[in-house]
């Protein structure tokens, strides 16, 4: 279970990092060209934040559990993925997208969450 864990970690750590640095370092003009099509909706500090919380949450899914300074950190970043990619499901929705890939991501994160908590054995 625990190398399940490690590598649904690292994959979401992977894809979190990559996504928030994107929306980090490119305008919401750049974003909506590359198939961000919410990013209309938003301001430019709401893209970046959200960019930032993910990086941040990549972080989180990792470095705690991994240096074992403040382990419990890794299954609340999981946790707080799991709102930003509910965030995320509902403007899919609203878009008229599909929001199967948020929706496997945020099943992911549930998967880690309870793991780190030891509630999956």
């Amino acid at each position: 279970m625990n190398l399940a864990l490690w590598i649904v970690q690292g994959l979401l750590a992977a894809a979190f990092a990559v996504a928030g640095l994107l929306k980090l370092a490119k305008t919401r003009q750049q974003l909506a060209e590359k198939g961000m099509s919410w990013t209309p909706e938003f301001t430019d500090l709401q893209v970046k934040l959200i960019g930032l919380v993910e990086v941040l949450g990549a972080i989180g899914l990792v470095v705690p559990r991994l240096t074992g300074i403040l382990p419990v950190l890794t299954p609340v970043a999981a946790f707080g993925l799991v709102l930003i990619l509910g965030g995320a499901v509902q403007t899919h929705l609203r878009h008229k997208e599909s929001p199967v890939a948020p929706l496997i991501l945020g099943a992911l994160c549930v998967f880690v969450a309870l793991g780190r908590f030891g509630v999956l054995g």
